[in-house]
């Protein structure tokens, strides 16, 4: 089945083939740089003269990418709803997840010390896409989503992340824990965000060596980590907040913890 394009797109008439849909200038952008070949054609809206539409047109015929102008209306329809396509949608193949032993493989060849977020039960596909943003930019090496019970990559997840879902690898887990163990097997430190009504034993993050090969493990919006990861994991974190507000959003929270990590491997 097609886990990228929503329902309301169908095969956009391209037969069984599964099809994501791209849209806004930053993300179709990083994806014809990052897979120019996965994509099918990219539409541009028709009649605009702006910047946005001749570099998109630029993009496509140097990397030899097919491209159409539509009405306005069709973008409107492709994107979906109250989408900000800015005037550009990509058709393109399947996005290819990444394995989490390769990517561990190629981390530890690079002699790079690992820098990944697992996610358990995000399920906001706005709060995918602003994780991915913040781990793109402050050096984290990949993510990792479960399989099930987890928003996919979809185009509102591309959106929110300005195409950093094209960047950075992006592994997706059957089994959450099967996959924690295995980077801790690979030598890992796993680090829990926990909520609400914390543990005594959960630390500030200034208080954890965040230096070293690291797996920041963030849970669902409202629930947090699930117990049987809570337990897989070895050190507790919890942001400290003055208010009565009860958590932080979870893209929030994560962005100061990869803040924090970014912060103490600068030192």
């Amino acid at each position: 089945g097609c886990h990228y394009a929503q329902s309301r797109f169908g095969t956009l008439g391209m037969g069984a083939e599964t099809v994501r849909v791209v849209f806004g200038a930053n993300p179709v952008r990083e994806l014809i740089k990052a897979r120019p070949a996965s994509i099918s054609v990219v539409y541009l809206v028709a009649g605009d003269t702006g910047p946005a539409l001749k570099e998109g047109q630029r993009m496509c015929k140097e990397r030899q990418v097919a491209f159409e102008e539509r009405d306005r209306s069709a973008l409107d329809a492709l994107a979906g709803g109250e989408a900000r396509h800015q005037g550009v949608v990509a058709i393109a193949g399947e996005l290819e997840y990444a394995d989490l032993d390769q990517l561990l493989d190629d981390l530890e060849e690079a002699k790079l010390v690992p820098l990944l977020v697992f996610l358990d039960g995000v399920q906001d596909p706005r709060n995918l896409g602003a994780i991915v943003r913040s781990a793109y930019v402050l050096g984290a090496h990949g993510v990792v989503v479960a399989k099930d019970r987890a928003a996919p990559v979809t185009p509102v997840a591309v959106k929110a992340s300005a195409g950093a879902t094209e960047l950075l690898p992006i592994c997706r887990a059957t089994n959450l824990v099967r996959a924690l163990e295995t980077a801790k097997e690979r030598g890992l430190w796993t680090v829990g965000a926990v909520i609400g009504e914390a543990p005594a034993h959960a630390l500030a993050p200034r208080a954890v060596d965040l230096r070293g090969p690291i797996a920041l493990v963030l849970g669902a919006e409202a629930k947090g980590l699930r117990p049987l990861v809570l337990r897989t994991c070895d050190h507790r974190v919890e942001i400290p907040m003055v208010g009565k507000v009860a958590s932080l959003n979870v893209s929030v929270a994560a962005g100061i913890l990869l803040y924090e990590a970014a912060r103490q491997r600068a030192g």
